[in-house]
């Protein structure tokens, strides 16, 4: 028999980002909110001191802080056909475990959606006719605009010191910025970060080619700032080890950094960690979470009613537990029926290798996790797609990371190189100052046949089914990394280098998860206008039961060519605006299915 706890006003499932910005909201407004995190407590001071925190056999090759797959994984497959299997070693993407979850070791890039990615369906329809979207793809509107998200941009990065250079200030282009973003109506809180001169090189090659490039936005803070919640934020020190890593400068953004400071303090707010959820309980109508049901750190089964609860995990974990809990109806790709699961989408990266000639000093290891340049030309609609034949772009970069010996010396671009000896020595030696890479982070639509459902087979260490991705990539994406890898030829070869290599999978080529592409999986849990087309409105609010609200990336109906915690985090500051001057003065659907 489960052990019941107290009632509490609302209970989290999961404490990173969302987690954390729904706490604070919440008990600002005086809500008693519990947090219920499965992994262990976690902070800068005890987890990632100096010189602990550069630790790179234990973070980058270990994954101290990553989900331990041998307990809980998903399984994937790549058609309907298939058997789906394990994912039992981290590559492909790298699942985060702990209080702050994947915001605690990641790099910081910190960007907000161009306006017609939010409303993608529509801009496409509109601008290239209905038939242009082929019949399998499944993209639609999110249900919310840039103009309504704006304020929300704003202020998520206030709360992480983000650094940066406006390019479009209420409605004024401004020099040194992106002038191809949506209108701002401020300034970034902290300037850019300082240029390396490989970023340098590519910013001049870029202008040459005649692209707009801008300072990337980085959560990882140029000079000292206190932000809205009175956390002191640390100056970024380029020492290279930002993702897999906690930051022990404190300059990188992260729940422990810029929000849990203050949420933990409050006598309203409670975290229980090793508390795994399996399940949101629901009154006998199906129309009402009574609040939820977990497993605590002895194994005993425990139930935490609540009048609201959240789903703050991870995309992958808020779309299981949908499942698991009967909450919606689950999505079908042969009859098209059902939204919990639809349109899980991935991101197609690329790049571009660029090898300058010898004597040539990059000094790699001067790196921050998001500082670098970027352009906009070939991202989301910003070029003409008619004469192309593909919808979708890349968000273009060049950021050092870091110099790190072990995951960060690479050998010398395009050349088959024995994986260990003297030979690879030489080229490790030969390629480490004079090389860099040009990222290309490729958008990609949602399909029919790409989707999210509970495993027949497998299940976790607590007897459930585990979740089961199906996804590979289509033509469309294969087309629109091509075409853009050959106008970043363009820039390479501006640079005057030895060489340049492009690195893009071929079209037709299957989705290989034993390598690491990005972390940016999303949709299941998809935002809409109608319970019809999605899971959740567009406050992140169930349609089938309104005290359920889920957040993150599974919102997205489609991916983009950005990474997802800007629009992330902007989606759980507009959600906790309707809950607290909305939803708790006549609790119920905040609209109208």
């Amino acid at each position: 028999m489960a052990i019941k706890k107290d009632k509490v006003d609302v209970v989290m499932v999961g404490l990173g980002w969302t987690g954390s910005i729904m706490g604070m909201e919440l008990t600002e407004a005086g809500l008693n909110v519990l947090a219920l995190e499965r992994g262990d407590m976690r902070d800068t001071n005890t987890d990632t001191p100096y010189p602990k925190a550069v630790d790179e056999l234990k973070y980058s090759v270990r994954g101290a802080l990553f989900q331990d797959l041998s307990r809980e994984t998903v399984t994937i497959r790549h058609t309907l056909s298939d058997v789906a299997v394990p994912y039992r070693q981290h590559g492909s993407f790298l699942l985060g475990d702990g209080v702050g979850g994947a915001g605690f070791h990641w790099n910081g890039m910190m960007y907000r959606n161009l306006p017609e990615e939010l409303e993608m369906r529509t801009h496409h329809e509109q601008k290239y006719g209905k038939k242009f979207i082929p019949e399998d793809m499944t993209i639609q509107d999110h249900g919310v605009t840039y103009k309504e998200l704006e304020p929300f941009y704003d202020f998520s990065e206030k709360v992480m010191a983000v650094s940066g250079k406006a390019g479009n200030l209420k409605g004024k282009i401004v020099a040194g910025g992106n002038p191809l973003e949506g209108e701002r109506s401020d300034e970034f809180p902290t300037p850019p970060l300082q240029y390396q001169y490989s970023a340098s090189l590519v910013e001049k090659a870029m202008r040459d080619v005649g692209y707009h490039p801008y300072p990337a936005p980085a959560a990882n803070a140029s000079q000292p700032f206190t932000n809205p919640y009175g956390v002191r934020i640390g100056p970024c020190n380029y020492c290279g080890f930002c993702e897999n890593y906690g930051c022990y400068m404190y300059s990188k953004a992260s729940p422990q950094t810029t929000i849990l400071p203050v949420l933990l303090k409050r006598k309203n707010f409670e975290v229980r960690t090793k508390a795994q959820v399996i399940k949101v309980n629901l009154d006998a109508s199906g129309k009402r979470a009574t609040g939820v049901t977990y497993i605590d750190a002895q194994g005993r089964e425990v139930e935490q009613p609540a009048d609201l609860v959240l789903l703050t995990a991870f995309q992958t974990h808020n779309v299981r537990l949908l499942l698991l809990s009967g909450i919606g109806k689950p999505y079908d790709p042969v009859t098209g029926e059902g939204v919990v699961g639809k349109n899980f989408a991935y991101q197609y990266n690329g790049g571009i290798n660029v090898v300058m000639p010898k004597g040539t000093q990059f000094n790699p290891f001067i790196g921050t996790g998001a500082g670098g340049v970027g352009m906009d030309d070939l991202n989301a609609d910003q070029f003409d797609h008619g004469p192309l034949g593909f919808i979708g772009g890349a968000s273009i970069r060049h950021v050092r990371y870091g110099g790190r010996p072990i995951k960060q010396a690479g050998t010398m671009p395009g050349e088959k190189v024995p994986s260990w000896g003297s030979e690879w020595k030489a080229s490790v030696q030969d390629a480490y100052q004079r090389t860099l890479t040009i990222g290309m982070s490729g958008s990609v639509m949602a399909y029919r046949d790409c989707y999210l459902s509970l495993d027949p087979t497998y299940k976790d260490a607590n007897g459930q089914p585990l979740l089961r991705m199906t996804l590979n990539w289509k033509e469309n994406e294969g087309k629109m990394l091509t075409y853009i890898a050959g106008q970043m030829e363009k820039v390479g070869q501006a640079m005057n280098p030895e060489k340049v290599v492009k690195a893009v999978r071929k079209t037709g080529s299957s989705w290989d998860t034993r390598v690491y592409q990005s972390t940016h999986l999303t949709g299941g849990a998809i935002m809409g206008t109608t319970p019809k087309n999605s899971v959740v409105n567009k406050y992140l609010q169930s349609w089938d039961v309104p005290n359920v609200f889920v957040y993150g990336a599974c919102a997205f109906p489609q991916n983009m060519g950005y990474n997802p915690t800007g629009l992330v985090t902007a989606l759980a500051y507009h959600s906790a605006k309707a809950i607290r001057e909305q939803y708790l003065k006549n609790p119920g659907p905040l609209v109208q299915a």
